[in-house]
């Protein structure tokens, strides 16, 4: 993404300003201790993973540094904040202006009016659905399937930031979980076994259980 953010700069000619928090997501995650609303919480380290309720990744490091710097450039400059979301999206349109929305541009529409101008984010789009952040815990199981098979070294670095922490990775799997998960899909498949139905899951759920064991 760093690298189609330099080819969009150099295509449009004009200077993009890249916003950065000044702690970064690691840190947060691991080893920043917030007051803590639960006091069952209050020893934890880190924000942990994020959570379909508890987006505070989106918040601390996007947001959050988005407001601080508008509301600087607002003493000085009046603003118009244009957002990128496609015409597709209609329940995230708020009260900001969304040129994509009132040009009528879906999602499809934006990747193809990209690619044609010579943006393919060095093929992400490929492999991936939506291209987004790597470590999110709310992408679906096909999209982790991807990152393990095709960025192995992220997929290592998932396994390694979840034995560090204290949430569960999803509501119902760690990221071992689903590395065992998954090598069991691979095994079956490479058998010609199918990894849906009934029979897939009764011995998912039996292989899960030894493992555990």
């Amino acid at each position: 993404m760093y690298h189609h953010i330099d080819k969009l700069e150099q295509y449009i000619g004009r200077p993009i300003t890249r916003l950065k928090a000044e702690q970064s997501f690691e840190y947060l995650f691991l080893e920043y201790m917030p007051k803590r609303r639960n006091p069952e919480l209050a020893d934890r380290k880190g924000f942990s993973w994020a959570g379909p309720r508890n987006r505070w990744c989106t918040a601390t490091l996007k947001t959050r540094v988005i407001d601080r710097y508008l509301k600087d450039l607002a003493k000085d400059h009046e603003l118009i904040q244009y957002i990128g979301i496609a015409a597709d999206e209609p329940k995230r349109v708020r009260e900001m202006r969304y040129p994509l929305v009132e040009w009528g541009m879906t999602e499809a529409d934006c990747l193809a009016y990209c690619r044609e101008h010579g943006f393919d984010w060095d093929g992400l789009y490929d492999i991936f659905h939506r291209v987004s952040c790597w470590c999110c815990p709310l992408q679906s199981y096909d999209e982790l399937r991807k990152l393990r098979k095709h960025f192995p070294e992220k997929w290592e670095q998932l396994r390694a930031w979840d034995k560090q922490t204290w949430r569960t990775f999803l509501k119902h799997y760690s990221v071992e979980q689903l590395e065992r998960r998954f090598a069991f899909e691979d095994a079956r498949q490479a058998q010609g076994l199918p990894i849906k139905g009934k029979a897939f899951f009764d011995a998912l759920k039996e292989h899960m259980k030894e493992s555990e064991t």
